[in-house]
């Protein structure tokens, strides 16, 4: 992994844990986030993009079974690193099944927890940063062609998601009424139709409504922008 994908979240509630891997992985090179819950770890994981994501089975809230879950729910598909005393083969398989990527029994080597955090960075490269499109704290996925915002999954319809996902794409940049009628419903410019304000109107309640920040703007007589603050 190099440069931005090398963001790391721990997820870990022993604080003792926590910060001998913090350190550890921090010297190795890494941009480390902690997380010492599984509310946390939803928080965390729905808005910043790691490159892979290490988790405790046994967490105080949320258990980091239930944590993963909720995160390919949500379109979220970062590799999961389990680490966990549960060394079991039904508790190694349970995770597996749940998500995880890669299962590794306490005490561990630090030098195995490197190699593997590498195997699992490198796929996190060429698979999940292809599917997974983000903007501010909105996620899209690719394949599942699903949408989720702060962790929570956005119902939409096909021409819904088409259109977002083409506002996302072009984030920052200012998109027209018939870039949308061209490239979301291969139509030609036709001035009588308000199709493209009616299902902008509804992504944007959909994806902006009860919001900290909204992300879709209106240009005033040009069209759309999709951005986030900052």
């Amino acid at each position: 992994m190099t440069g931005a994908h090398r963001r790391i979240l721990v997820v870990e509630d022993d604080p003792e844990t926590a910060g001998q891997l913090v350190e550890q992985l921090t010297t190795s090179g890494y941009d480390v986030d902690l997380a010492a819950n599984g509310r946390e770890a939803l928080d965390r994981g729905a808005a910043r993009d790691y490159a892979v994501i290490t988790i405790d089975r046994m967490l105080p809230d949320i258990d980091g079974i239930a944590v993963m879950r909720q995160m390919r729910d949500d379109g979220i598909a970062v590799p999961f690193l389990i680490i966990s005393a549960l060394g079991e083969i039904d508790d190694r398989v349970r995770g597996l099944r749940a998500g995880g990527d890669d299962y590794l029994v306490k005490p561990f080597s630090f030098v195995e927890l490197l190699a593997r955090l590498e195997a699992l960075g490198r796929r996190s490269e060429t698979v999940a940063k292809e599917t997974i499109l983000r903007v501010g704290d909105l996620a899209i996925d690719l394949i599942a062609r699903s949408a989720s915002r702060g962790g929570r999954r956005i119902p939409l319809l096909p021409k819904e998601f088409q259109l977002l996902e083409y506002l996302v794409r072009n984030e920052g940049r200012v998109v027209s009424r018939a870039m949308l009628l061209q490239h979301v419903w291969d139509l030609h410019f036709d001035p009588s139709t308000n199709i493209i304000d009616v299902y902008v109107g509804r992504v944007r309640r959909k994806v902006d409504d009860q919001q900290a920040y909204p992300l879709i703007h209106t240009i005033r007589g040009i069209g759309y922008c999709l951005r986030a603050p900052g």
